[in-house]
C-alpha cells in the first residue's frame, strides 16, 4: 500500500517523492507524474569502472580492468539464451544501459505494458547467466570497441587529461579497460562481481511516470532476493595530492583543428548534504568564468579562438574531483592562458553584481526545468542517493549560493599549480 511509503512534498517546485527501503536493502523511489503517458525506470547499483579493489567478509579482492562495464554487456543475456534488450524491445519499450567510474545503471522508458517491462529489467539484472563460451565471445566483442575508440580524438583527448591530472586515482583508467585486462576475466569473476555489487543493498530503483507506488513495490518484493547483502569495503589508493601527475598531453591525430581539455584538480566535496552545496558552487563558478555569457567567452568567441562547442564541468568520484573546460580552438595553449588570468582578475576584482544575479536566475531555471526530464530526475535521484543528499533541495540550495561563494572558490580551489592540459592536434 502506497501508505507505507514515505511521502515527501517540494511545494515550491510542486514535486512529490514516494520513497521505502525494502526489506532486503534496496532504496525505491517514486515520482508520480499524473497524466503523463510515458513512464521510465531505472534500476542502478553502486558499482563502476573504479570499483577494483574491494574487501568481503574480511577478504580483500583485486580485479582487473573493465569487469563493471563487461558485466553491464552480459547481464543482458538469459538463462532461455534470449537476450534482454529484445524483450524490452518486442514490448514497446526502449532500453539502455552505461556504465561511469561508479555507477552501473540499466533503464528503460515506454508507454504501455510497464509492469511487464519492470519485471523483464529487475529480472534480468539479478540473474546472472554467464559461461565460459559466451565470455570469450564478449571479449572479441570488447576487444575490437576498445581498438577502435583508442583511435577516436575525442577519447585521447579526455584520458590524456586524466591521466594528466591523476597519478594512481582510477579515474584515469578507462571504464571499458584494456585489451589485456579484459582476456583476464571469466565466468567465476563476473559471477563473484554480480554478488558482491548487485545485491539490493547496494542498489537503487527509481520510477518516474503515471505509476502507482505500491505496484512498483510489489513488483521489488516479487522479483529481487529476499534477503540484504554486505556492502564492500572499497579501495581506490591513497588519497591524491593536488598537483597533476603531468602539466600536459599532447597528440596528432586526424582532426581538422586542435581540440584541448584543461582543468584543475579540486578538494572532493565531502559526502552528505554539503556534496550539493559544494557541486552548485562550482558549476556556477564556472558559468561566470567561461559560460557563453561570461565576459571571457566572448572576448575568445569574437576573436575566433574558441567557437560555440566551448563549455565546462565539474566531475567527482570515487575521492577525486576535478572541473574541466575545453572544445575545438586554433591555439589552446594562448585559451588556457587566457582563462588563468581571468581567474586571477575575478579573484582579485570580484564579480559583476548584474551578471552574478543574471547567471544564477539562469542556472536556477535550468535546475527546476530539468526535473521535466524522467531520466535526468532518475539519475538525480540515484546519484544522491548514493552521495547523500536530496536533489530535490537544489533550488533552494542554489538560492542561497553569495558572490562570496564563487569567489572563495576562485581562490581556493582554481589554483594553476593544479592545473593541466591536454591537446590534440592536426597532423
Amino acid at each position: 500500500m502506497v501508505t507505507i511509503m514515505l511521502l515527501k512534498e517540494y511545494k515550491n517546485i510542486a514535486e512529490k517523492v514516494y520513497s521505502q527501503k525494502l526489506p532486503n536493502g534496496l532504496s525505491v523511489f517514486v515520482v508520480p507524474k499524473p497524466g503523463f503517458q510515458k513512464r521510465y525506470a531505472f534500476f542502478a547499483t553502486d558499482y563502476g569502472g573504479a570499483d577494483r579493489k574491494f574487501k568481503l567478509g574480511g577478504k580483500w579482492t583485486q580485479t582487473p580492468e573493465g569487469v563493471a562495464h563487461f558485466l553491464e554487456h552480459k547481464l543482458f543475456d538469459t538463462p532461455d539464451g534470449g537476450n534482454a534488450l529484445t524483450t524490452l524491445s518486442a514490448n514497446g519499450a526502449s532500453p539502455n544501459a552505461y556504465t561511469s567510474t561508479d555507477i552501473t545503471a540499466y533503464h528503460f522508458e515506454c508507454i504501455e505494458k510497464f509492469d511487464e517491462n519492470l519485471e523483464t529489467l529487475l529480472s534480468f539484472v539479478s540473474t546472472p547467466y554467464f559461461t565460459p563460451e559466451s565470455v570469450e565471445k564478449e571479449q572479441g566483442i570488447i576487444a575490437q570497441e576498445i581498438k577502435m575508440v583508442e583511435d577516436d580524438p575525442d577519447y585521447c583527448l579526455y584520458y590524456g587529461f586524466m591521466k594528466s591530472l591523476f597519478h594512481h586515482n582510477p579515474m584515469r583508467d578507462s571504464v571499458a579497460g584494456t585489451v589485456e585486462s579484459i582476456s583476464e576475466i571469466t565466468a567465476d569473476t563476473l559471477y563473484d562481481c554480480h554478488k558482491v555489487f548487485y545485491n539490493p543493498s547496494n542498489m537503487v530503483l527509481c520510477v518516474v511516470g503515471d505509476v502507482d507506488p505500491s505496484k512498483v513495490i510489489d513488483m521489488a518484493l516479487k522479483v529481487l532476493p529476499k534477503h540484504a547483502g554486505e556492502i564492500p569495503e572499497r579501495d581506490y589508493g591513497s588519497p591524491e595530492v593536488l598537483s597533476p601527475c603531468a602539466k600536459g598531453f599532447y597528440k596528432d591525430m586526424e582532426v581538422s583543428l586542435p581540440i584541448f581539455l584543461a582543468g584543475c584538480k579540486i578538494i572532493p566535496p565531502i559526502h552528505g548534504p554539503q556534496y550539493l552545496r559544494h557541486s552548485l558552487i562550482n558549476s556556477l563558478a564556472l558559468d561566470l568564468l567561461v559560460g557563453h555569457s561570461s565576459p571571457l567567452f566572448i572576448k575568445l568567441y569574437s576573436q575566433g579562438l574558441i567557437n560555440s562547442d566551448f563549455s565546462a564541468s565539474f566531475d567527482c568520484a570515487v575521492g577525486a574531483a576535478y572541473v574541466l573546460f575545453g572544445g575545438e580552438a586554433r591555439e589552446p595553449k594562448r585559451v588556457f592562458e587566457e582563462v588563468q588570468t581571468e581567474i586571477a582578475r575575478l579573484s582579485k576584482s570580484g564579480l559583476d553584481a548584474q551578471l552574478f544575479r543574471r547567471t544564477k536566475k539562469a542556472a536556477l531555471g535550468a535546475t527546476i526545468r530539468a526535473f521535466n526530464s524522467f531520466e535526468t530526475t532518475c539519475g538525480n535521484i540515484v546519484e544522491g542517493h548514493f552521495r547523500g543528499f536530496d536533489p530535490f533541495d537544489a533550488p533552494e540550495v542554489l538560492s542561497g549560493i553569495s558572490q562570496d561563494d564563487i569567489l572563495d572558490f576562485y581562490r581556493t580551489s582554481l589554483l594553476s599549480d593544479n592545473m593541466a592540459i591536454s591537446i590534440v592536434a592536426p597532423h
